[in-house]
């Protein structure tokens, strides 16, 4: 059979699709561009790396399809699975339509029998990111109902990747990667905590031997849903290694009757040359094309949590108000604590009534004075949420998302004494978000941190498990809010990072990476969460000397300097600061306005280090022209000299001066200080720094400094 053959090609990506076959496509490469294929060039490759002939058997199987099944000759896990009837479903696709340009591959298919109807498109986005969307719609039999159990979208990767990365973790230390050979054989993780949780898997990536930041091949893929999800690898003998992912279904939670159409969440796949650098370069491009992606500044925020938690003195907040506006602050943010009841995390949530007992003239008042100070004014909410001990609870016990028995015989599955509210009931959605929209307009609104505390267990929508439904509409409420409020911001927080995804993020502005604040903890928790969010998304702040989750002390140019890595702010009652600390965290202030054009455009790049004391990142401007390097220790050095630091990716015909910027207070070092460091800079060119590199001090455990990289005029 002739290959009819599509050739993607964009962005420095290429896919192969085959449509010449029977049933569905099949992807014959996917990885760097393969350039210019014009006249029987894609033929050309196609018949290179087609592994036989026809006619073909169940013994030596066809490449694969976008979705392989057992009927093909595939005996991994399954792209599609399916029942009817109180039997699998075992389709044989044939193909209806596709079409297809230099980005966009689009295909339907139709199984006779049952009349189900499935569509694929594959497109090479901005960055290079590869996005697989797929459906599949019931066109068949009125009588008949077809519960869809999963469709994830696949693509090969080459035999050489050796090596599995995913992520894990708990509350305070997100993102803990995990790291190991690539097992034969069909490897799953799932998630089934109703949102991805803290020890979300987030990322498949397959490279060839141990992952590195700066180089090396990596083929990725990312779910961008915000609930359950299943990320795939097989890798079987017969076949080249398969690399998927999507959402994770429970049983009855889709069934489709005649009409119907389930869609699955958008998948993304990444390959990069230049190892998970490359990843995350072409994800951060990405984001920064989308239309909605946030242009203005980013703001230096102060949130109240760590400053006053449940203890609301409306007094007291002024104060903190106009110190903040003192110290350079542009966003001020009132956590939990403010809504009647509140007065620890056992009640009130759906009762978003401001508590007048606390706040006798309201929230407006001090939303006024936050803005006469030239602030926005943000406020803590959780709206996915109900406290049984709430008037909503009383007057709605129907609305929550739970099997009722968890009330009946074990109120104890609450969790953080809370429970879910069905925002998949209309009646539920319309509460919430004409609530929150009018408070929005009440108070003088800017900014929303959107909190979200627990896993959702035995979600129940009529009568049905209810996290797609849920998941839904909680997209929609955000969306809503924002088309009625166009210059509101919305940060999406849960528990800290438990929800890091691209499905949030094309509804909201900025992730909360972690409820830690700990420096030490968060180099790494803001390192891996930047694998998929570029830094001007992940919400980092200055919490107190000693960290409310870990209880380690640390120093406040280290804080800052973590800080500096993100979206940054304070979470710290400012006013217990001593003037010396005042006048640092001014300064910061100062300096992060200075920096966050570069930081928040840049190219963020992880230099390979030996000693596993290091944390450095840099901050590189797309041309190469300036760049910012955060360089800090998180334990004790192995070596009595310290390495060389060598920065790559400027523009190596430049001459740069490199300058230590000295609002981080003064290094503590050891006995190793370099001479340029001493003269506190030096003039190096773009090549020099990539190649022979600076010499590092040696530093003591938990310090920092940061690099000022830019050009000689």
């Amino acid at each position: 059979m002739t290959p009819q053959v599509v050739h993607l090609d964009a962005e420095g990506i290429s896919l192969l699709i085959d449509t010449g076959a029977s049933g569905l496509p099949r992807v014959l490469y996917w990885g760097a561009s393969l350039g210019d294929l014009s006249g029987d060039g894609v033929l050309d490759v196609a018949r290179a790396l087609a592994r036989q002939t026809p006619p073909a058997t169940l013994d030596s199987a066809w490449e694969t399809t976008m979705f392989p099944l057992e009927g093909d000759g595939w005996s991994g896990r399954p792209g599609f699975q399916a029942r009817w009837d109180n039997d699998h479903l075992r389709p044989r696709w044939e193909l209806m339509s596709h079409r297809s340009d230099d980005t966009k591959f689009e295909a339907s298919a139709r199984d006779a029998a049952s009349g189900l109807i499935i569509c694929v498109s594959v497109h090479v986005a901005d960055g290079g990111v590869v996005w697989s969307n797929a459906s599949v719609r019931h066109d068949g039999v009125a009588a008949t109902s077809i519960e869809v159990e999963w469709l994830e979208p696949t693509l090969p990767v080459p035999t050489p990747a050796t090596h599995l990365t995913s992520l894990d973790g708990r509350w305070s230390r997100e993102k803990r990667p995990a790291v190991g050979e690539l097992p034969p054989g069909s490897t799953v993780r799932q998630s089934r905590r109703g949102r991805p949780g803290h020890d979300a898997a987030t990322i498949f990536a397959l490279s060839e031997g141990p992952p590195r930041w700066d180089q090396g091949r990596v083929w990725a893929t990312h779910a961008a849903w915000s609930a359950d999800t299943s990320y795939r690898v097989d890798r079987l003998t017969e076949s080249l290694t398969l690399l998927g992912s999507g959402e994770l279904l429970r049983p009855g939670e889709i069934i489709l009757r005649r009409g119907d159409e389930y869609r699955s969440p958008a998948v993304a796949f990444i390959f990069s040359e230049t190892g998970l650098d490359g990843i995350a370069h072409r994800v951060h491009t990405w984001l920064r094309h989308r239309p909605h992606h946030p242009r203005s500044p980013r703001p230096f925020t102060l949130n109240t949590w760590e400053a006053v938690y449940f203890d609301h003195d409306p007094r007291e907040l002024e104060r903190l108000a106009d110190t903040a506006a003192e110290v350079g602050v542009e966003r001020f943010v009132l956590d939990d604590g403010w809504f009647v009841g509140r007065r620890d995390d056992t009640t009130s949530l759906g009762d978003w009534v401001v508590d007048s007992g606390v706040w006798p003239d309201g929230l407006r008042p001090l939303a006024d004075r936050v803005h006469a100070l030239g602030m926005q004014f943000g406020l803590w909410f959780e709206p996915e949420m109900i406290s049984l001990d709430s008037d909503l609870a009383r007057d709605h016990p129907d609305w929550l998302l739970h099997d009722p028995r968890h009330l009946e015989h074990d109120a104890s599955l609450s969790w953080r004494s809370q429970y879910v509210l069905d925002l998949a009931d209309e009646r539920a959605f319309a509460h919430i978000r004409n609530r929150v929209d009018a408070l929005i307009d009440e108070i003088g609104i800017d900014y929303i941190k959107w909190d979200h505390n627990r896993d959702l267990i035995e979600s129940v929508h009529d009568g049905r498990p209810g996290t797609h439904a849920q998941t839904d509409a909680v997209y929609r409420l955000i969306r809503e809010l924002k088309q009625r409020h166009p210059a509101l911001e919305i940060e999406s927080c849960s528990s800290g990072g438990a929800r890091t995804d691209l499905g949030i993020l094309d509804v909201c502005d900025r992730i909360w990476a972690s409820d830690s604040n700990d420096p030490v903890e968060r180099q790494d928790i803001q390192r891996w969460t930047g694998l998929l969010v570029p830094p001007e998304l992940i919400g980092a702040h200055v919490g107190p000397a000693e960290s409310h989750s870990s209880g380690r002390v640390t120093s406040l140019g280290l804080r800052m300097a973590t800080s500096l890595m993100g979206s940054a702010g304070l979470e710290w009652n400012i006013l217990a600061c001593t003037p010396d600390e005042r006048e640092a965290i001014t300064r910061f202030a100062a300096v992060y306005k200075e920096l966050r054009p570069l930081i928040h455009s840049s190219v963020v790049r992880h230099p390979t280090m030996r000693d596993p004391a290091w944390r450095v990142t840099s901050f590189i401007r797309p041309d190469g022209e300036e760049a910012v390097v955060v360089v800090a220790t998180v334990s004790g050095l192995q070596d009595a000299r310290a390495e060389r630091l060598r920065i790559a990716g400027l523009d190596a015909r430049r001459r740069f001066r490199v300058s230590v910027r000295t609002e981080f207070g003064e290094l503590v070092a050891g006995w190793n200080i370099p001479s340029w460091l001493n003269a506190h800079a030096v003039h190096l060119t773009g090549r020099a720094l990539a190649t022979a590199g600076l010499q590092l001090p040696v530093m003591w455990p938990m310090q920092a400094i940061v690099l000022h990289l830019t050009p000689e005029e």
